[in-house]
């Protein structure tokens, strides 16, 4: 095997940044070979991970100056400054860790598992660039899969037969809990503890693995890092808008003609998103934008609205795990928000007060909305229970479930009247149209 080292790292683009159909990044070697790559499609096509432009040199490294002109944010859901989150950790005190987050426990995203199974080497270059950034000495990776860590431990055992990778990658299969992707439910597993979140501050850039500064990242956001690495801010800004640069990963599903993973220039319009897959396989009433913690729109009102962080902001809403899941005309969405917070309520951390009583609550009145045994009473009880949630738990799941259920409210207001006064739609009875995995409240030891 040849191991390529005539790229220009964060310069021009090379032979290696073409892009592929819609101008896909991240999945054109995909697009390239119709395969999965292994280390020698991933060198022939990148070549080895250039670690001498994250070196740290006075004021920072390279790297972190061109992840903070690329503009790059976080694709794991809240859309952070990625540079932002790179100087605070190699700022910080002591040694740093890293930790690349691809747990995904989203149950409407597949792109993370996608990335990984067809790119994983463009993800591990991100891990080992990163680390190369901020002084670790020490990284993870976190999956939820048997099959990933398969895949995944074999894709390690090729890299460090090449001595591609300074900083050893730990990997790690996590339990598979909602809440056990967060940030620091990912720091608590590692320290010893249950995968669920915990309080903050400190925050694990401050005080993480071992109370060392730790840098948690998507592993999307890894990737597209290790892209820049190579070809540099200009080169990332030529796709997207000013503001919102670079590519995104989107999960289609609902009423969508080919549901799947697609990527896309970020500030693409939600319509021209849908229409990757095909368009609708129906007329459409509304789409639930962001995944399970995320917010229905108004079908008039998303189609025209482009997928960036600020422009989704102004309807209440947000890119989350780049997820959008389109919802039929003649499907319920109040039965569908229904079975949505019954699984939420299902699975959050049960560590305070609005996750074992307040959600439950609330997925229990939107269980009696959808079946028609409401009053206008028990609706305003609803609304300010809803209204109650935010802000008030020990993590921001709560947070998430109470923007589902008031975005639903408002959203599905015509379904609301009806079924205060008519009782049940004729479709609330209907096959879901939204995939809702089943379980039970996770007991003690299942966090571990």
């Amino acid at each position: 095997m040849t191991v390529h080292t005539d790229h220009d790292p964060v310069g021009s683009a090379g032979a290696g940044a073409r892009p592929g159909p819609h101008g896909s990044r991240l999945l054109s070697g995909w697009y390239a070979t119709g395969r999965a790559a292994d280390l020698a499609d991933h060198l022939d096509r990148y070549g080895p991970p250039p670690l001498h432009v994250a070196e740290p040199r006075g004021g920072g490294s390279a790297l972190v100056r061109a992840v903070d002109e690329a503009g790059l944010t976080g694709r794991g859901g809240a859309a952070f400054p990625t540079g932002r989150k790179l100087r605070a950790v190699a700022e910080g005190r002591g040694l740093a860790v890293v930790i690349a987050n691809g747990m995904e426990s989203e149950p409407a995203s597949a792109k993370d598992r996608t990335l990984l199974h067809l790119a994983p080497h463009l993800v591990l270059d991100g891990v080992a660039l990163a680390a190369r950034a901020v002084g670790a000495r020490a990284a993870h990776l976190c999956v939820a899969r048997a099959d990933q860590v398969r895949e995944l431990g074999a894709a390690l055992a090729e890299r460090d037969r090449h001595g591609l990778d300074r900083v050893p990658v730990q990997l790690h299969q996590l339990p598979h809990h909602y809440v056990s992707s967060e940030e620091s439910a990912l720091v608590s597993w590692l320290n010893g503890g249950d995968a669920r979140p915990t309080s903050t501050p400190p925050r694990p850039f401050e005080r993480g693995v071992g109370r060392r500064p730790t840098l948690i990242d998507n592993v999307e956001t890894l990737a597209q890092l290790a892209l820049i690495a190579r070809y540099g801010p200009a080169w990332y800004r030529e796709a997207g808008a000013p503001d919102a640069p670079g590519t995104t990963l989107v999960t289609l599903s609902g009423a969508i003609r080919r549901p799947g993973v697609y990527e896309a220039p970020s500030g693409t319009r939600l319509g021209d998103l849908l229409g990757l897959g095909g368009g609708p396989a129906a007329r459409l009433s509304a789409v639930l934008v962001g995944g399970f913690f995320g917010s229905w729109l108004p079908v008039n009102a998303a189609l025209g609205t482009r997928f960036a962080k600020a422009d989704l902001a102004e309807l209440g809403a947000g890119p989350g795990a780049g997820v959008l899941i389109a919802l039929p005309a003649h499907a319920c969405g109040l039965a569908e928000t229904a079975a949505i917070l019954a699984f939420l309520a299902r699975n959050g951390a049960q560590q305070c007060g609005p996750c074992r009583f307040g959600l439950p609550a609330v997925a229990e009145d939107f269980a009696e909305l959808t079946a028609g045994r409401f009053t206008p009473a028990s609706l305003h009880r609803l609304q300010g229970r809803v209204e109650l949630l935010p802000g008030r738990g020990a993590c921001r799941h709560p947070d998430g479930a109470a923007r589902l259920a008031a975005t639903a409210l408002r959203t599905f207001t015509a379904d609301v009247e009806r079924h205060l006064s008519l009782g049940p739609c004729p479709y609330a009875y209907r096959p879901r149209i939204i995939e809702v995995p089943g379980g039970t409240v996770p007991g003690p030891k299942d966090w571990r």
